[in-house]
């Protein structure tokens, strides 16, 4: 009898046995079958199996309200693109959806609360660095973002703004670009700190650049690199089109070009950095929901399916692009699918320029 258990039980899902048992419809779902004469139950055939796959569907999820964690401030694309969709999620999801701003430590710090939630009401929403190389760039993190979280939905991209302060010279991106490299290590540019996507695109762009000698000051998010632009302190950054262009129509900031392959949707009037010479620096930033690896697969599907529906409404898809993100619903699979490129990219720039989480 053990032994024919045993073999049913490896057709039934650990997700479908577990939703079964919390429902009580083991019992009904699984009567006894066989000769009642002989003693003996007959083996399921595969095809009764196919009915407890759907099992994952009907957990009973979320029974209360869902926390979004952002590794950085108020204000900052994460923030952002986290209260675009929160309000779309929690009308179909049935609960309150709550934006909770835990910066610090790049990202870390909001990233590694999300890998150890175990009350599966708790999620991040999060940039390349947090799920990508955060382990390459400080062995010592916390946690591993191949290991500890899981990948549920990619949200949106975008390419980064190549900014210069007003204090640059000439009348182009081309001389802005060459006024820059003109100040050597004198001029700074700021990123939300070690190993963001503005830290590792703005050295790949030094690396590409031919001299571009300015130096890195972290910053504990976007909205600071900003002021600080507009103070005089920084010369330079990396920003998303959504804060940069605020800045530059209003006569903040100058533009070099947008570090994606080809002119972007968001911003189709800036030209690209390869447009004015820097070739080989093309980078997107993501914004994606992840949550922690122990997160029952019925939850994640159940989540991520909410995310991709919630993208397909005009009025969230209009909030994503009007803070600068251009909407990419994807599913689990095609966000592990990108994590993992951008590991191998990001990783490389972290090799070539020896970026350590310090930096």
């Amino acid at each position: 009898m053990t032994r024919l258990f045993s073999r049913r039980a490896l057709a039934i899902t650990q997700a479908a046995l577990l939703a079964a048992a919390s429902s009580g419809a083991w019992a009904q779902a699984n009567p006894p079958q066989g000769n009642a004469a002989s003693g003996k139950l007959a083996l399921a055939k595969p095809a009764a199996a196919k009915p407890a796959a759907a099992a994952p569907v009907a957990i009973e999820w979320p029974t209360k309200a869902i926390r979004l964690l952002i590794g950085f401030p108020p204000g900052s694309v994460q923030d952002l693109s986290a209260r675009s969709i929160s309000e779309q999620l929690s009308k179909t999801l049935g609960q309150p959806v709550i934006v909770e701003n835990k910066a610090g430590a790049s990202g870390i710090i909001a990233a590694d609360q999300v890998s150890k939630a175990t009350d599966m009401h708790t999620f991040g929403v999060m940039n390349n660095s947090q799920l990508t190389i955060a382990k390459l760039l400080n062995p010592m993190a916390p946690y591993d973002p191949a290991v500890d979280l899981a990948p549920i939905a990619l949200i949106g991209t975008t390419p980064m703004v190549m900014v210069v302060s007003n204090f640059a010279q000439g009348s182009t991106p081309q001389e802005w670009l060459t006024w820059l490299r003109n100040q050597g290590d004198k001029a700074n540019y700021g990123s939300p700190g070690a190993g963001t996507p503005g830290h590792l695109g703005m050295e790949l762009i030094k690396s590409r650049s031919g001299g571009l000698g300015v130096m890195h000051v972290p910053y504990p998010g976007n909205p600071q690199i900003i002021t600080a632009m507009l103070g005089g302190q920084l010369q330079a950054a990396l920003l998303p089109p959504g804060l940069a262009m605020q800045q530059v129509k209003a006569g903040k900031m100058k533009v070099i070009g947008v570090t994606s392959e080809q002119r972007s949707m968001l911003a189709p009037e800036l030209p690209t950095l390869r447009e004015v010479g820097i070739m080989g620096a093309d980078m997107e930033l993501f914004t994606a929901l992840a949550g922690p690896a122990s997160l029952p697969a019925a939850v994640r599907d159940k989540l991520g399916a909410a995310v991709i529906d919630a993208l397909k409404t005009g009025d969230t898809r209009q909030r994503l692009i009007t803070v600068g993100w251009q909407p990419a619903p994807s599913t689990a699979e095609g966000l592990r699918t990108r994590m993992r490129a951008d590991t191998r990219n990001l990783g490389g720039i972290i090799m070539l320029r020896g970026i350590r989480a310090d930096s």
